[in-house]
């Protein structure tokens, strides 16, 4: 998935054909792979959304940008789409999202909550 977020508020969904080179060579998940690799296709400055580290460090080293889930989270609720973070959070961390605690009290303390 590749998201336009300073831009708009769609979503486009693309298949990807091939790994780009410099992706591949990282050994990434599947879907880490396409985005990535989409996104050099597109050559855009729109962000990608990475949560895996290993995808992070790919990301920034192709100086590709990018968000994450907390990121996204906060996003919405500096838009109104969501009044608290706390809850969304718990319920990611719920299925099975592994989120840093210190980076997650540096966020709550960031936002307020």
């Amino acid at each position: 998935y590749f998201l336009e977020l300073e831009y708009s508020s769609r979503v486009s969904r693309e298949s990807v054909n091939h790994i780009h080179p410099l992706v591949a060579g990282w050994d990434l998940g599947q879907g880490e792979s396409e985005v990535l690799s989409l996104a050099l296709k597109k050559n855009t400055q729109a962000k990608v959304i990475l949560d895996d580290l290993q995808a992070r460090k790919c990301a920034n080293l192709l100086n590709v940008p990018l968000i994450g889930t907390l990121g996204l989270i906060v996003m919405a609720k500096r838009m109104g789409l969501v009044r608290t973070v706390k809850p969304e959070i718990k319920k990611l961390i719920a299925v099975g999202l592994r989120i840093n605690h210190n980076m997650l009290d540096e966020v709550y303390q960031k936002i307020d909550e």
